[in-house]
């Protein structure tokens, strides 16, 4: 490599992106293993399970209502888990791993489940 550092930086971000791309895969193994759909081939407007790490948790009024919204990554994509109503969950924060039972519906071309049943997994759970 020597002094040269963009091989440095593109062998920097090539061992970053396999490393991402593998956490990626074995999140997803694990959430099949849960009997959980991957986010990438949800069907619109069906009932399903998904499976996940919430990456983000936010409050978001829609249409003057409280709505908890939580972003949920399972290695393949990400949905939107909307709690209306809700201010705040209990054990519902970013990291937290998660499953998810509702019917999906899209806000453009997001996938979306509103009101999910949902089971906690045990912190450090994928």
């Amino acid at each position: 490599m020597g002094n040269n550092p963009g091989v440095l930086r593109r062998t920097v971000n090539r061992l970053a992106t396999s490393a991402k791309e593998h956490e990626a895969h074995e999140l997803q193994k694990g959430c099949v293993e849960l009997g959980a759909v991957p986010v990438v081939e949800l069907p619109d407007r069906e009932m399903v399970r998904v499976a996940g790490t919430l990456r983000t948790v936010t409050l978001r009024p829609r249409a003057g209502v409280p709505a908890l919204v939580a972003e949920l990554y399972d290695g393949s994509g990400t949905i939107n888990l909307v709690w209306l109503g809700r201010r705040q969950i209990p054990g519902i924060e970013p990291g937290r791993a998660v499953i998810a039972c509702g019917r999906v519906t899209r806000d453009h071309e997001q996938p979306v489940i509103f009101n999910p049943r949902y089971e906690l997994r045990p912190v450090g759970a994928e």
